[in-house]
């Protein structure tokens, strides 16, 4: 039995205000009880259930700035004191101007700790990179199953769908099996080389404190500073897919006229809209915690923001709110 899987995407917030949209596509097929999936537009409304993760311009200067931090130049960069910033739920966090390179808050920003699924944005940066087809159809495979966490997800073996497609569910509910699926199939030497190129792609950043084993952040080896992860969001945010998957907030995958299945961004202020994000990422492992990381627009101002091991779930969405009221009153 061949079952037609349709994706829908619900309206993705972003600094452009751009919605994901793609055209509607068919493929035939060759295996026995495989799943198809395409793209439409939809209003569909977003009453679902939440999935949460189990400019190179700017870049030389950003690296100056992130450089300073590693070298601990407090007299040199002007980093804000401590007794004037905002109290955070966060065990490290980093906040600055992405185009002055202004420090606002900084807490910890060389600890080197598990990043979890914050991993996934190097993966999409790296799939990006390698010129695969997004519109290749990509089996998932029994080796996309998660053995370590032994982590729940709705890509069922055998099920195929476009690698854009994939991409899409990585970035926007985390899914791991997308994840791995696409670090897999992206390069002919398979998901070490993938892995590889992960890191090659941190090192060519400047991200000297971080080292990634796998594609999806369920490792606790997957590890990396508040400082090198702000570096990742400045590169991430010149990819314009990953701006519009990250601040997509829902889509549907229908098996049949009756059966959906519903995935939504983990992010909860992508989600509502509470604040101006252009880019988005959340994490969590038991190793890691809770984390965040965005690209965000106050006061007219580019600000990225990173949170890593944050207390409780809602504790990286009380900074990233905190910090952004912090922002509009002292700038």
């Amino acid at each position: 039995m061949k079952i037609r899987v349709l994706l829908i995407t619900i309206a993705a917030i972003s600094f452009s205000s751009s919605c994901y949209a793609t055209a509607y596509h068919k493929k035939k097929h060759h295996h026995r009880h495989h799943y198809r999936h395409h793209l439409t537009n939809s209003a569909t409304t977003n009453k679902v259930a939440t999935v949460e993760d189990t400019n190179a311009s700017k870049l030389d200067s950003f690296n100056l700035a992130a450089a300073e931090l590693n070298n601990n130049t407090k007299d040199t960069y002007n980093l804000p004191s401590s007794k004037n910033q905002p109290r955070l739920y966060s065990y490290s966090a980093l906040v600055l101007n992405a185009d002055n390179r202004q420090i606002l808050v900084n807490k910890n920003s060389n600890k080197k700790m598990p990043i979890a699924s914050i991993s996934k944005l190097m993966t999409a940066m790296v799939l990006l990179d390698s010129g695969a087809d997004l519109n290749q159809y990509v089996e998932i495979s029994a080796n996309d199953i998660d053995t370590l966490k032994n982590t729940y997800s709705r890509l069922r073996v055998g099920m195929e769908l476009k690698r854009k497609d994939l991409l899409l569910l990585a970035l926007m509910s985390s899914e791991n099996r997308a994840a791995y699926a696409i670090a897999r199939t992206a390069y002919p030497g398979g998901i070490n080389v993938f892995i590889q190129k992960m890191n090659a792609k941190a090192k060519s950043l400047g991200m000297i404190n971080t080292q990634f084993y796998d594609p999806t952040g369920l490792t606790k080896s997957n590890q990396s500073t508040a400082a090198d992860l702000a570096k990742m969001v400045q590169a991430a945010f010149n990819y314009p897919l990953i701006r519009e998957d990250t601040t997509t907030k829902g889509a549907d995958v229908l098996l049949g006229d009756n059966w959906a299945h519903h995935y939504m961004n983990s992010d909860a202020l992508v989600r509502t809209g509470k604040m101006d994000i252009a880019l988005s990422k959340t994490g969590f492992i038991n190793e890691a915690g809770h984390c965040l990381v965005l690209y965000s627009f106050i006061n007219k101002k580019p600000i990225i923001m990173v949170f890593l091991n944050s207390s409780g779930k809602n504790g990286r969405i009380i900074d990233a709110m905190t910090v952004r009221n912090y922002i509009t009153k002292t700038t």
